[in-house]
Order: C-alpha cells, then sequence, then structure tokens
C-alpha cells in the first residue's frame, strides 16, 4: 500500500473520532422521544397503570431499534401543563403523551366522545372500538389534526363521595361534583349537581378544602390520587360503569413522519402490543380500588344494570344530544359507536 497525505489524514481522523460510520453514529445519539402525562410517577412494576405503560414503551422501543430511540417519561404534569398536553403534541412540542382525550374537547369537538355517559359501558365493549368504523374514524379525525393513536388506554371509572353513595342521576342533585368531562358535566347538571371542572390532578386538594363533596375518576386515577383518605361511599366501576374514558397514548404526527420505517413499524407493534397490559392493568386497579377504600372505611357500592340504564336515558337526552348537534362529523362518529355493543 502506498502511503500518501490523504491516507495518513484518513487514518489520523479515525483514530481521532472524527470519521464515525453511520451505525456507530446512531449508537452514540440515539433519538430521544419525550411522554409527558398528568399521572404520578412510578416504576415498570409498581406505580399508575398509565406511567407503566409509558415505561414499558420506552423500554421495548429502545430494545426494538437497537437504541436508535429511547424514551424520556415525565409524569406529573412536570413537562407540559396538565391541560396543554394533547395541543403540545398536536403541534409537535412534545412527541408523546397519555391524556384523556375528552381533554381536548376544547380544540376538537370529536374528542368528547372519549368520555360520553353511558355509551361504552365495559371493557368487552371498549375493546372492540379500536377496529370498528368508530374507531377508524375517530383515528381519522385525530390523524387529520397531527396526533395518532398508539395505545388505545381505555379505563372504567368508580365514583368516590364524602356524602351519600352515587348511583343515579338522582343522587347527584345538590351535589359539588368532578365528572371529568363535558358531556358528564352535561348529565349532572341536568340532574341538579354544583359542578366542578378541575383535572384529576386536583381532585385531592378539592375533596379537602370542600370544594368537592364527590369526584368520578378512572379507579386508576382515585388510587393514585389518594382520594381513600377523604371518601365515605364508593361507586364501583369493575363490571360495568356509567363512566369509561378513552386514555390513549398518542404521537406527534410530525414526530412519527420522522422516523425511520423500521423505527415506525416498531412504535405501531409495541403500542398495539400493550393494549393487553392496558386493560389487565385497568381491570386490576377496579378490583384493587375496593380494597383500598374498604381498608379506609368506606362502604363500598356497586352498580346494576338498571343503574346503567337509567344513566344511559338521562345521557342520551342530553349530553348525547348535545354531542351530535356539535357538527356532522359528531353525530357520525355518535352514530357508529352505538353500533359497537
Amino acid at each position: 500500500m502506498i502511503v500518501t497525505r490523504r491516507n495518513l489524514l484518513g487514518s489520523a481522523a479515525i483514530g481521532a473520532g472524527l470519521i464515525t460510520s453511520p451505525a456507530v453514529l446512531r449508537a452514540q445519539a440515539p433519538k430521544v422521544l419525550r411522554i409527558s402525562h398528568q399521572f404520578p410517577g412510578g416504576t415498570l412494576e409498581s406505580g399508575d397503570a398509565r406511567d407503566r405503560i409509558c415505561r414499558r414503551f420506552g423500554l421495548e422501543l429502545e430494545k426494538r431499534t437497537g437504541g436508535s430511540l429511547t424514551v424520556q417519561v415525565y409524569p406529573g404534569s412536570s413537562l407540559v401543563k396538565t391541560l396543554a398536553q394533547f395541543s403540545a403534541v398536536r403541534k409537535g412540542a412534545v412527541d408523546l403523551s397519555l391524556v384523556p382525550l375528552s381533554y381536548a374537547g376544547g380544540e376538537l369537538p370529536e374528542a368528547n366522545i372519549a368520555l360520553m355517559p353511558a355509551l361504552v359501558t365495559n371493557y368487552d365493549q371498549a375493546a372492540r372500538w379500536r377496529t370498528a368504523p368508530v374507531g377508524e374514524r375517530l383515528a381519522k379525525t385525530l390523524n387529520d389534526k397531527g396526533v395518532m393513536i398508539v395505545t388505545w388506554v381505555w379505563q372504567s371509572g368508580a365514583v368516590a363521595s364524602r356524602v351519600h353513595p352515587i348511583l343515579v342521576p338522582s343522587d347527584v342533585k345538590g351535589v359539588k361534583i368532578r365528572g371529568g368531562g363535558r358531556e358528564m358535566d352535561l348529565v349532572f347538571q341536568a340532574s341538579g349537581a354544583i359542578v366542578s371542572t378541575m383535572p384529576s390532578s386536583e381532585m385531592y386538594i378539592g375533596m379537602q378544602t370542600g370544594a368537592l363533596e364527590a369526584a368520578v375518576s378512572a379507579s386508576t386515577s382515585l388510587i393514585s390520587f389518594r382520594l381513600d383518605e377523604l371518601t365515605k361511599n364508593l361507586t364501583a366501576g369493575r363490571g360495568r360503569s356509567f363512566w369509561f374514558i378513552l386514555e390513549p397514548l398518542i404521537i406527534s404526527k410530525a414526530t412519527f413522519e420522522a422516523l425511520t420505517p423500521e423505527q415506525q413499524r416498531a412504535v405501531q407493534e409495541i403500542g398495539q402490543e400493550l393494549e393487553a397490559f392496558s386493560f389487565a392493568a385497568a381491570k386490576a386497579d377496579d378490583e384493587e380500588i375496593t380494597k383500598i377504600y374498604a381498608a379506609r372505611g368506606a362502604k363500598i357500592h356497586e352498580l346494576t344494570a338498571d343503574h346503567i340504564q337509567t344513566w344511559r336515558e338521562a345521557a342520551r337526552d342530553t349530553a348525547w344530544k348535545d354531542f351530535a348537534g356539535k357538527n356532522a362529523s359528531c353525530a357520525e362518529l355518535l352514530r357508529l359507536a352505538e353500533q359497537v355493543q
């Protein structure tokens, strides 16, 4: 081999680390995706199930992409304020979020279908949404706004009350209550309740100060935010509930489209695989909440099919009617949702 000035400069550059292969560059500088959510942080094995979903997603994504993608999870609204997370993802300011989709109803009316009282009443029905026409239409609506669903996360709701048990709409008359979404609030208002619009992360202080007398939220949230310390009556959400919420793991469309085809495939595959874990974790929390609250002295109450039907009738004349009247897209979403039983 003839040694030239170019050879010598090239060898020196490699030795000094100035010239690196693309594979090495990827290993040295992985792309970091940031996930924001409002729930308490934990670990892979303990803590709020929604935080665990985010951490499992990150761990598996790093494995399957050979380290070219890594994930940082920001719990407790530490990266973005609670009600700004959907907008941040839509604009590409945050890569991913696990967020109650109904929080986006102010900028996207169709998102309120995610917490429509007595529309979804059990997990089997919820599980059918992703592949049903209603799920496909909702996913397209979000996609058109710059947001893609990675994992469909559904949670059943329970009612924590400092006063009497809440089993039917008439039970909320005169009660200061948090419903978690505009459509739920419409049903409560029509039933004579005093409605609060605070996010779930503020329920504890609301109950503690007397601003709230009752709160409806996912079982997981009622555990994570420690409302058992303040509750006299719990209406459990196991088996059935008039309150089911879609809290998906979402990704910015801009972020997704900037990934390689292999990375995109990994995101989609992992997201779908996590669905089974999300359902199992939600059901486990529906059982766990009854044990935690009973241990604190709260009385546990169960919803019957007749209770659910009463909520459905109240919702059909208020929340459902209002939602369908927003625009043609909302009306079509509701029509398709009613087909999933």
